[in-house]
């Protein structure tokens, strides 16, 4: 199975391309979508989420208030840091599970782990990022005026607002660097597949079905 890290920038277009690898055939762990599965309420992350930061951000049907919840937290460091530190484990053990039961139904598999803050928790040095033992890792690049225009549309929060949360991660510039692939997310749809489409026929052949052939 090969291992494959998709990362980007917040509003840089990860949805867009892993969706492209998806039907090129290729599998896709969203640890977004994860991030949401583990503190449905109830969960053990859920409970602490609410000690920590208070049932002001629940709604009614007790789901948590992800907007809420995100202006507290990129408005102070601190916090945002005790809420990863509730959520990245319980998020790592679920995407390993997943991991898992993929490489025992496909072993020639290629996955493709699409994680917001990948290149943050490998210089962090995270056990979950160390777990994950990727093979490869592509990084979506938009400018920072794309990040904000994108992100100011799509949350419909402010200019400040979005900057905040465009500077609590790691500059895109500086994940160019650790990147084998990069995708220029910058041009239209189409760009964006036939950059896609070149990627994944570069992972086919390092795949394990075809180093096998090439023994």
């Amino acid at each position: 199975m090969l291992r494959v890290g998709l990362t980007g920038g917040i509003a840089s277009g990860k949805s867009l391309v892993a969706k492209f690898f998806m039907e090129l055939g290729a599998y896709v762990i969203d640890y977004d979508v994860l991030s949401r599965e583990v503190v449905r309420p109830g969960t053990e992350a859920w409970w602490r989420i609410v000690e920590t930061f208070g049932k002001e951000i629940l709604r009614r049907d007790l789901t948590i208030d992800r907007k809420k919840l995100g202006d507290i937290v990129f408005a102070d460091h601190s916090k945002l840091r005790k809420l990863e530190e509730i959520v990245h484990p319980a998020i790592s053990e679920e995407g390993e599970r997943r991991l898992a039961a993929l490489e025992k139904l496909d072993p020639e598999a290629i996955v493709i782990l699409d994680i917001p803050l990948l290149i943050e928790k490998m210089l962090a040095s995270s056990p979950t990022a160390e777990k994950l033992k990727l093979d490869k890792i592509i990084v979506v690049y938009v400018s920072e005026e794309t990040q904000l225009r994108r992100l100011c549309e799509r949350d419909g929060i402010s200019e400040e607002e979005a900057r905040r949360r465009i500077r609590a991660q790691l500059p895109l510039k500086e994940k160019l660097k650790y990147a084998d692939f990069v995708i220029d997310n910058e041009g239209s749809i189409e760009d964006t597949r036939r950059q896609v489409v070149s990627i994944y026929r570069r992972l086919k052949r390092c795949s394990p079905a075809r180093e096998h052939d090439l023994a």
